[in-house]
């Protein structure tokens, strides 16, 4: 099993519709296929989405907060002792490649996929996918 950083977008896209390939990579985690990796601001992220009005219906306020108490236990939490700071073009996104190199993450997989891709850093072996791309990779 490979250590992921799913990144906020996906979390959100996941629950904010019944299918696509945001709802797979949710699947795979919570069915053991992948590790999440969790570090102190995303988490941070995750629960400050949890009261935005970002939401569609597809998905209760009760039932986003039971999708991530599940993913916790499936998931590793990381604790981040060195910042590779700066790195990418947006200062917020920092935290996602050092959560990833911390947890010795294979992948990170956001939407934002231009951006994180974008750092003055290469970083040998972690790849920035889309769900989509990494579900492709996987078949």
């Amino acid at each position: 099993m490979i250590s992921v950083v799913i990144d906020t977008n996906v979390f959100v896209a996941a629950l904010r519709s019944d299918g696509g390939a945001s709802r797979a990579i949710l699947r795979f985690a919570l069915q053991g296929k992948i590790e999440p990796l969790f570090g102190n601001a995303l988490w941070l992220e995750y629960e400050d989405l949890l009261g935005r009005s970002v939401w569609t219906d597809a998905t209760t306020c009760n039932e986003r907060q039971q999708v991530l108490a599940a993913l916790t236990r499936v998931g590793r939490w990381v604790t981040v002792y060195y910042g590779w700071r700066p790195n990418l073009p947006d200062e917020a996104d920092n935290h996602l490649i050092e959560l990833a190199i911390a947890g010795g993450a294979a992948l990170i997989i956001t939407h934002n996929v231009r951006d994180l891709r974008r750092g003055e850093l290469l970083l040998n072996g972690l790849r920035v996918l889309t769900p989509a791309e990494y579900l492709e990779k996987t078949k």
